[in-house]
């Protein structure tokens, strides 16, 4: 396979502490060999476009090298104006280190050839999903206190990915980008421009144009590489139903192609095709109650052809303050049937998870879905149900990480929520504690719901931002925490968001 080189010296440019008397960033990637890289691009197009590196979390005006468990990363921004912006990743892969590598081997065999002789360093695949997914890790949760409201909008993006291995030609990249709102040009790489009778490869430079939520678009190239490949060059564990499902919510489900998408992105593992199915089956269930038992508009955030449920952007928000406090030991208070939990118990990182809830029936649900009867002794040590209260003292959730209390205040009467402060911020005192509820000034665009009602019967209050922010001040004064307050869906300029967030941070 032979495509057009990229340059042996990349050099970014702005204001930069390294610049040399000519205008030059001293840091450059230098490189032996023309084709042992991989190149990715993403532009946005629109006002203050620079803003795309406050979304990546990478500065446009630093070359950024980054070493990754598939290689060295390097992102840098070739064009960076006001109406125009490019990131570029750079993955330089080293093919002895991936021979040596039991995890990202490929061979056949003790006498294969496979581990030396390969594409690996020169296609984008399942190791560019790897590098983009560590280096763009916050992004792909939407995160970005800079620029919140821009980072939950859709943006004018381009995306380009070079020399993609694709099982199935242009059609198959049109098949898994078409539907999720991208036009697609793909561009055939012929196996070598010299000889052009030898024919086409089966590579490609593909170009995604479309208009997209950021965090959305990292998501799907970052699953949908390695489906394109239709081959994984790392190992294939348990773990890869969770990151499929991670990547793929809000738009895996309703995807025509979905079939195909999970086969391939699971190795064609039957037993890991059927538990994807399942866990995508009982996620729809569980959206449909919760549509049913709220105000319908409500339930999604349109973001190009597929729509966002909230619930599913809650259950982001909250994740991606779990992971910003590093918490690894988890209570789920209030935790129902365990829709959080399910997210919680398919992230290695989360070694103790604990469910609590005051009703039996929910927690007898949670159990079946998440298969307790089927763990084993360990995991059973790692994920436990107990039925407890928000307003009893329990020692069973002393000293945890985190608590999440999400969507539980607003159900208890305004007169017991002093007793659950002293419960979760006195006696169990975590490091943190994730609360999420909803915005009443956002209530009047809810065209269904009449003037001054709450979203859910079973609601006592609805608060809005300003009070809020009252009652989470108080606590930090009463117990020794700091808040942060986060949007949790699409952004009104006046009205804020449909959820609100507060992450304490214990002092």
């Amino acid at each position: 396979m032979k495509h057009e080189p990229y340059p042996e010296t990349v050099r970014a440019t702005g204001d930069d502490p390294n610049r040399d008397s000519g205008g030059r960033v001293g840091a450059t990637v230098e490189h032996s060999a023309l084709g042992d890289t991989l190149l990715v691009t993403i532009s946005y197009t629109g006002s203050n476009a620079t803003d795309l590196g406050y979304l990546l979390h990478k500065h446009p005006a630093r070359l950024q090298t980054i070493e990754t468990s598939v290689g060295r990363a390097h992102v840098f921004y070739p064009e960076a104006d006001s109406g125009r912006c490019t990131a570029a990743m750079l993955l330089e892969v080293d093919s002895i280190a991936l021979a040596k590598n039991r995890h990202l081997r490929g061979g056949a065999g003790a006498a294969s050839l496979d581990d030396y002789v390969n594409d690996r360093p020169y296609a984008s695949s399942s190791m560019t999903a790897v590098a983009l997914g560590q280096l763009f890790r916050t992004a792909m949760t939407g995160r970005c206190d800079a620029r919140p409201e821009l980072a939950a909008s859709a943006m004018e993006l381009t995306i380009k990915l070079t020399a993609v291995p694709v099982k199935g030609g242009a059609d198959m990249a049109a098949q898994l980008f078409a539907p999720l709102g991208w036009r697609v040009v793909a561009e055939t790489i012929p196996l070598d421009p010299q000889f052009p009778d030898w024919g086409d490869s089966h590579y490609f430079n593909i170009e995604l144009a479309g208009r997209l939520r950021l965090q959305d678009a990292l998501r799907q190239i970052y699953a949908l590489l390695p489906v394109m490949d239709d081959s994984k060059h790392y190992w294939v564990g348990d773990d890869e139903v969770g990151k499929l499902l991670r990547a793929g919510e809000g738009w895996l489900a309703g995807h025509p192609a979905r079939g195909v998408i999970m086969k391939r992105y699971l190795a064609h593992q039957r037993g890991m095709v059927d538990a994807a199915t399942e866990l995508l089956a009982r996620e729809e269930e569980a959206s449909s109650g919760c549509a049913a038992a709220t105000v319908a508009p409500a339930a999604t955030i349109a973001v190009g052809p597929v729509p966002v449920p909230l619930h599913r952007l809650r259950g982001e928000a909250v994740l991606a303050a779990l992971l910003d406090v590093h918490a690894q030991r988890v209570v789920d208070l209030g935790c129902g049937e365990g829709a959080l939990l399910q997210r919680l118990a398919s992230e290695p990182r989360f070694t103790e998870i604990i469910g609590a809830d005051v009703s039996a029936k929910a927690l007898a649900r949670a159990a079946d879905r998440l298969h307790m009867d089927e763990l084993g002794d360990r995991q059973r040590e790692r994920l436990r149900l107990i039925h407890t209260s928000a307003t009893y003292l329990d020692a069973r959730m002393a000293g945890m990480d985190a608590v999440v209390l999400m969507e539980v205040i607003e159900h208890l009467e305004p007169a017991r929520l002093p007793t659950l402060l002293g419960n979760v911020f006195g006696h169990a005192r975590p490091g943190a504690v994730i609360v999420t509820t909803p915005n009443a000034d956002y209530n009047p665009l809810y065209p269904q719901l009449p003037t001054g009602a709450m979203r859910h019967p079973d609601h006592r209050f609805e608060w809005t931002r300003a009070q809020l922010k009252d009652w989470a001040q108080a606590v930090c004064q009463d117990h020794g925490y700091a808040v942060e307050f986060r949007a949790v869906g699409q952004n009104h300029p006046d009205l804020g968001s449909p959820t609100q967030l507060a992450l304490f941070r214990r002092i």
